[in-house]
């Protein structure tokens, strides 16, 4: 199969909406049930069960059995990278009277895969890149030595593993990057671990109690309006 053929066949697999939906509903990361993803989609769960096999057979999710229930995710952090990609090539969703689920909340601070996005994940790329922590380029990224002690003490160092270091990608709200990879992925997971943010049901957005505020500003400098 050829480059353009494939691309297409994966432009036709996010092509109808009841499949982005259930790829949005994917990329905090989490593995949902076909029932809720039926949900998500606005299907009926014989609808979405088409859909599922053939997002499935396409690639773009991976299925994991346990007990009675099937459960689905993202099948790669590369599938989450395309379409954030593919957000922010569409662009943010213009104002209407009727808000998208998650509003502001979401433009704020959510989850893309494993890291922070949105105005919280970009802040905390810029902070990192002012103090020289982190060197990033147009496809990737490492970090310094001053950065590997900062994280070590911030108990962010990323594990050993196979998938990229670090990378920009590009948040599609706000149209500058974020981090991702296994830096990102750290970094959130301990933002996690220290009650910083918190997941919202049934959204990647993101809460950020008084903690998180305090912490962001006070390690990072990161002061938004909130």
């Amino acid at each position: 199969m050829g480059d353009s053929t494939r691309i297409a066949a994966t432009a036709a697999l996010l092509g109808d909406p009841a499949r982005a939906n259930i790829l949005a509903a994917l990329m905090d990361g989490r593995a949902l049930t076909a029932k809720e993803l039926a949900y998500a989609a606005h299907v009926t769960p014989q609808t979405a069960s088409g859909h599922l096999a053939k997002l499935s057979d396409g690639g773009l999710l991976a299925v994991e059995k346990q007990g009675r229930h099937r459960y689905y995710r993202l099948a790669s952090p590369l599938v989450g990278q395309m379409l954030e990609g593919v957000m922010a090539v569409a662009g943010p969703e213009p104002p209407r009277s009727s808000t998208w689920r998650g509003g502001e909340a979401l433009r704020m601070a959510r989850t893309c895969y494993d890291h922070l996005a949105g105005r919280l994940g970009v802040a905390l790329a810029d902070a990192l890149l002012a103090r020289g922590h982190v060197a990033l380029g147009s496809d990737g990224g490492e970090v310094t030595e001053a950065g590997q002690n900062f994280l070590d003490a911030f108990g962010a160092s990323p594990a050993p593993g196979r998938r990229v270091f670090c990378r920009p990608c590009l948040d599609w709200s706000e149209r500058r990057p974020h981090l991702a990879g296994r830096l990102g992925a750290a970094l959130a997971s301990r933002c996690f671990e220290l009650g910083w943010v918190a997941q919202q049901r049934d959204t990647r957005a993101l809460v950020i109690p008084e903690i998180g505020w305090r912490g962001f500003r006070e390690t990072f400098g990161i002061v938004l309006e909130n």
